[in-house]
């Protein structure tokens, strides 16, 4: 398949699955709304399904496309956004305000200032910051990444024991942690789709470093990519793109994995291509995630990371065997 082709498809696939978002509620589909004049349901419609419909396809865009900077960054088909403790960060932040709140004054007010949201971004970058002060900066990939996991580890064993010590954060923690995407409104899209264009521009100008690195890193610096900056830089995309999508939907898993992975086996293409066409298809893969979540068991609704899970744990399982993670057999 042409790159071209795909990116028309996916179009495509966004407008139809934006429409199916707006038209699935508490009773199942109804299509009848889009067409309704009553100022209920236009209020249902305009202030609570279209928002939450385009802040999930802006989400899972941004975690599509830090999954493919994740992937080229480090020459690993298994790296994803939260591979540099964005995700244990983000975690903590929440954890830690939710905890503060019942023992602080100063902290409602920090509540209503920046809200969890505010506190779960700067938490994602946090993460990475320490990320990046463990492994002595950016000059090795390996540092990097033994970096990412150890801060991953310690943040999450925290966030857990504070959540014990504090049973009563528990519910909304599970909610972040579980990921949601009911929380998404307007004010999410204003901050989600410019956050998507900066990263989506920056990474894009980017792409001919992350094509070089895929030859290796003594060829990238004989092609004159200067690997330090451009790690750098990317890792400040990454930690962007990855902290809002967190931020606004909570913990999403396997959508920056699988989305890299699922335009790689339908197109050949430079690493242009795949960061735009990896956005397009994170977004399609939580929107319809978040749709699954809303219908399949109406008018109760399921996490919308456990459907992620399901989902993209099992398209890896058949990749495994049939695609281009299995190993060959002679």
């Amino acid at each position: 398949m042409k790159p071209w082709t795909l990116l028309l498809l996916l179009t495509l696939i966004a407008t139809g699955l934006c429409l199916a978002g707006v038209a699935v509620g508490s009773t199942g589909f109804t299509f009848d709304i889009l067409a309704s004049q009553d100022a209920m349901q236009e209020q249902i419609l305009w202030q609570i399904r279209f928002p939450r419909s385009i802040g999930s396809l802006l989400a899972g865009a941004l975690l599509g496309l830090g999954g493919a900077i994740a992937q080229g960054l480090f020459r690993n088909p298994l790296a994803d956004p939260y591979l540099l403790g964005a995700s244990a960060g983000a975690s903590l932040g929440v954890a830690a305000l939710l905890v503060a709140i019942g023992v602080s004054p100063a902290a409602v007010a920090l509540m209503l200032r920046i809200g969890l949201t505010g506190t779960a971004f700067i938490g994602a970058l946090a993460g990475v910051s320490l990320t990046l002060l463990l492994a002595r900066g950016v000059e090795q990939s390996i540092r990097l990444l033994l970096a990412g996991v150890i801060v991953g580890v310690v943040l999450f064993a925290l966030t857990s024991l504070l959540t014990l010590m504090t049973p009563d954060i528990m519910r909304p923690m599970q909610a972040f942690m579980l990921g949601t995407s009911g929380f998404l409104s307007w004010a999410s899209v204003w901050v989600l789709a410019p956050a998507l264009l900066l990263c989506l521009m920056g990474a894009v100008g980017a792409s001919r470093a992350l094509d070089a690195l895929t030859l290796g890193e003594a060829t990238a610096r004989s092609l004159g990519v200067r690997l330090s900056l451009v790690r750098l830089f990317l890792i400040a995309l990454l930690a962007l793109a990855t902290g809002a999508a967190v931020a606004q939907a909570g913990l999403i898993a396997f959508v920056g994995l699988v989305a890299p992975h699922l335009v790689r086996s339908r197109v050949l293409c430079t690493h242009g291509w795949l960061l735009l066409l990896s956005s397009l298809a994170g977004g399609c893969l939580l929107l319809s995630a978040d749709i699954v979540a809303r219908w399949v068991i109406a008018p109760q609704e399921l996490p919308v990371g456990v459907v992620t899970s399901l989902l993209g744990g099992a398209y890896l399982l058949v990749l495994m065997h049939r695609g281009p993670l299995s190993e060959k057999r002679s």
